[in-house]
């Protein structure tokens, strides 16, 4: 029931029940982004985004320095290797990727994937919006620009396994 008194119907949004489409959409180069709630409405606790990933997208292998990120397969099959642990996850799994811990996770296709990650504590989302705005700007982004926004957020990018990934699931767009 909702607060007036009256069941909760699916597609509505309110304070505490978010639809489908609820949240903005970022796209960073086919890995998408919906913010669906952000730290400042949990204090800082904890953020929730939807990653919708197109096939054949890596995410650059990454760590971070102060967020641990829970994640759920909604949709479609995702790769993904935390530390030196690897697993192919289907709709229905769980993926921990702890702070401090090098992490990645792949769509090697056909089909996309859609997952919803959890972000604790809240703020890193920021990184997100913050990094659409960078690829959204007129000219070019330089990998510099990139790197210094990773900073920021503590985040530490590593692209050691990048070739042997390639060479075992085929070519794939890294974001």
């Amino acid at each position: 029931m909702n607060a007036k008194g009256g069941m909760y119907q699916s597609g509505m949004d309110d304070e505490y029940f978010l639809s489908t489409e609820h949240g903005r959409l970022v796209d960073l180069g086919g890995l998408g982004v919906r913010f669906k709630v952000y730290g400042e409405q949990t204090g800082g606790n904890f953020a929730v985004v939807e990653h919708p990933i197109e096939p054949g997208v890596l995410v650059e292998p990454h760590t971070h320095q102060h967020e641990d990120e829970f994640s759920y397969v909604v949709s479609g099959t995702i790769w993904a290797r935390v530390g030196d642990q690897e697993i192919q996850a289907p709709a229905g799994t769980y993926v921990w990727k702890p702070r401090q811990v090098i992490h990645t996770f792949w769509n090697p296709g056909p089909e996309p994937a859609l997952i919803v990650e959890i972000i604790s504590p809240g703020g890193f989302e920021r990184f997100f919006e913050e990094c659409g705005a960078l690829l959204a700007r007129p000219g070019p982004s330089t990998e510099q620009d990139v790197i210094e926004l990773c900073h920021q957020y503590g985040l530490v990018l590593d692209r050691t396994w990048v070739p042997e990934l390639q060479a075992r699931f085929g070519p794939m767009r890294m974001v």
